[in-house]
């Protein structure tokens, strides 16, 4: 499977994302320090948002997302997966469902739990192996939860912040979907039919989830 190619949803060679990538195509950063760079600045330049969601394919799309101030994981990960591509790093899209236990009033009130699915992450390829990464959680958002930002090293997975500063509970991994080559978006949409039946049906026939 090709892994940096661009698709109709990592369409790298767009403006937009050429624009994000370009202080990172340079000889003078190893792919590590590049995969690094990157991670920070999807992590912290778009806010984590869970309540937005698209429901059309071109809401997947990353140069469209690029635009956006703000996203879910899945959005995250698609435009991290797009700039690493850019950069001739290999990455693809990993999902997941997984449950929160801090911050999770709002949660549960606009989705009925605290389990949250599917949750997007990235496969990274690096010296030889792949590494999962979460760009999801944005440093101003960690730091209103008392959870320590999760970061990367370019070396071991960094997958979530399993507790906050106090040492409580923050999240947990419940199932993992596995990896897709490009973005599943028929699985996205089938998976969060099934969890969220009463939420998707009350948003049938329109572009967008806005909770």
């Amino acid at each position: 499977m090709d892994y940096l190619a661009s698709t109709y949803y990592f369409d790298y060679e767009t403006d937009k994302i050429q624009e994000l990538v370009k202080e990172f195509k340079t000889d003078t950063l190893t792919p590590k320090e590049k995969a690094i760079g990157l991670y920070l600045k999807i992590r912290d330049e778009w806010r984590y948002d869970p309540y937005q969601i698209s429901l059309i394919k071109e809401g997947y799309i990353a140069s469209n997302i690029a635009q956006r101030p703000k996203g879910h994981c899945v959005d995250k990960s698609i435009l991290l997966i797009a700039c690493l591509r850019a950069v001739k790093i290999p990455a693809r899209i990993h999902l997941a469902k997984v449950k929160n236990h801090i911050g999770v009033e709002r949660l549960i009130e606009k989705f009925g739990t605290n389990e949250l699915t599917p949750h997007g992450m990235v496969n990274v390829f690096l010296d030889g192996k792949w590494l999962k990464v979460s760009p999801a959680f944005n440093k101003a958002l960690c730091r209103k939860c008392n959870v320590a930002p999760l970061d990367f090293d370019g070396e071991n997975d960094s997958m979530f912040q399993e507790f906050n500063n106090a040492g409580n509970v923050f999240m947990e991994y419940l199932d993992d979907y596995g990896h897709f080559e490009d973005v599943p978006l028929d699985f996205i949409f089938n998976n969060m039919k099934e969890h969220y039946p009463a939420i998707i049906d009350q948003y049938e026939g329109l572009e967008e989830i806005k909770l």
